[in-house]
């Protein structure tokens, strides 16, 4: 196990990669190699991050073999160390290996050392703006720059302000506790129904944290199969398994120093979840087909539609695990909870769709508003935003009325709700408390069938009480 970057130093003369090593072993796992076979074998092996690579060896030159390196292994950074300086290999070497530093010999110690750091906060600066190969044209300043400034539009972007909600929304309490836990370097676990916006809210925690400003990277764990998972996650080298047909940086290495969020974490193999117990409590990650493991800085946060708690009582999730992940745990409410939200949230979505689609001028009819309040979205903010999105496309005035709204969501809107959206005029808290009242009293119909007794006993009501409400809210069954 090593937490120390790996350099991989190519040169024939062994007295040379000693001297190398003592120098350089301190700071860095080095890796040596007296030929360009010896040294395509340690890149077929590990995660290499450097080269130093001698430019005059038997057979082949270095810069020849640091053009072959890159393109079947771009990610290490590639330097040249020789005696020699004749300016047409310092050209080929610059312009067709993507050479980052041409150093003559005899090199100083303390400079040599201080170039290698150089080279990795390069490399680590490529992980963190997401690029697949090095561009050794781009300075690691220019780089700094762009990096600072997309963090900063981000922070803006996601910000626990910019989470819409009413101010009697419950989700003002859920905001309140994220914005105090992301302050503590702790696991935290989001769950919730699909679309009620965990990753949302995920992002905010990282990008008010003390690490945001290293790197967030996504990974749905329910969308690819457990080895592919595990390459993803962990990286992997080219050849590991049918389909590696290239080395990958792993994104739990991409993330150190940030944040990994690991969505649909209940959707995880019994097998896949102890791999990655293991990466959570050891803190150290190994690629697929690598020998060396690697020490990883990362903030796990996990989401997922499941109830782990019932997951792990039926043991299709591992308790250590859950524990693991769940440190602080975060509850997102569905929409059809916090109905007070829907007209906040349907103006913000209006406002970026009717932009998006080049019709910044359109607004909602208030009767239309009401009827969107009183639907329960199970699809939650993800459906309301497909809804918009639909009368957008159907509106040929600037209002959008209730005429626009889909057939699927007519059907569903209670009786009660449509009534009290005839009105024109903005709900009033007893208008909203009888809706919701409508509501809850449908599906609990829906889930028991239409069964009085069982309906009566869920909702604390009697028989008689019970089927008053449902003729004062039209809900009788008509059959």
């Amino acid at each position: 196990m090593t937490s120390l970057p790996i350099i991989l130093v190519v040169d024939d003369e062994k007295q040379s990669q000693e001297a190398l090593r003592r120098v350089l072993a301190d700071e860095f796992q080095v890796l040596t190699a007296s030929t360009a076979q010896e040294a395509e074998g340690l890149l077929e092996q590990e995660m290499v991050h450097a080269i130093l690579c001698d430019q005059r060896m038997p057979g082949i030159q270095g810069v020849d073999f640091l053009k072959a390196v890159r393109d079947r292994w771009p990610d290490p950074v590639r330097m040249i160390i020789s005696g020699y300086s004749e300016a047409e290999d310092i050209i080929a070497g610059v312009n067709e290996a993507g050479i980052y530093r041409y150093i003559t010999k005899p090199w100083e110690p303390d400079e040599l050392v201080h170039t290698l750091h150089g080279a990795l906060k390069l490399y680590a600066l490529q992980r963190e703006n997401a690029q697949a190969s090095l561009d050794l044209k781009v300075p690691p300043a220019a780089l700094e720059r762009s990096i600072a400034k997309k963090t900063g539009t981000l922070k803006r972007q996601h910000h626990f302000d910019s989470i819409i909600h009413a101010s009697d929304s419950p989700l003002t309490e859920v905001i309140e506790m994220a914005r105090k836990v992301s302050s503590f370097d702790i696991s935290v676990l989001i769950t919730g129904e699909s679309g009620t916006g965990k990753e949302l809210l995920a992002r905010a925690i990282h990008y008010n944290s003390p690490r945001g400003n290293k790197p967030f990277v996504v990974e749905n764990c329910g969308a690819l199969p457990d080895q592919l998972l595990e390459s993803e996650l962990f990286g992997c080298k080219k050849g590991a398994f049918t389909g590696a047909y290239e080395d990958r940086i792993g994104l739990f290495e991409q993330a150190s120093g940030g944040t990994i969020f690991l969505d649909e974490i209940g959707e995880t193999s019994p097998a896949f979840q102890v791999k990655l117990l293991r990466v959570l409590q050891e803190g150290e990650i190994r690629p697929l087909g690598a020998r060396l493991t690697r020490k990883v800085d990362v903030r796990v946060i996990a989401a997922t539609n499941r109830n782990l708690e019932e997951e792990v009582r039926e043991k299709h999730f591992r308790r250590d695990l859950f524990y693991r992940l769940a440190a602080f745990p975060i509850h997102l409410l569905p929409l059809r909870e916090r109905p007070m939200d829907v007209p906040l949230l349907a103006e913000r979505l209006l406002g970026d769709t009717a932009r998006g689609f080049g019709r910044p001028n359109l607004r909602f009819a208030p009767d239309a508003v009401a009827q969107l309040q009183t639907y329960d979205w199970p699809g939650n903010v993800r459906e309301l935003q497909n809804e918009i999105q639909r009368m957008v496309a159907l509106a040929d005035g600037p209002a959008l009325g209730p005429d626009l709204l889909s057939p699927r969501l007519k059907s569903r809107i209670c009786p009660a709700g449509r009534a009290l959206a005839d009105h024109g005029a903005p709900l009033t808290l007893k208008d909203q408390v009888e809706a919701l009242e409508a509501r809850l009293l449908a599906e609990s119909l829906s889930r028991h069938r239409w069964n009085i007794t069982r309906v009566a006993e869920e909702t604390g009501l009697s028989r008689v009480g019970l089927r008053a409400k449902l003729r004062r809210y039209g809900l009788e069954r008509e059959d």
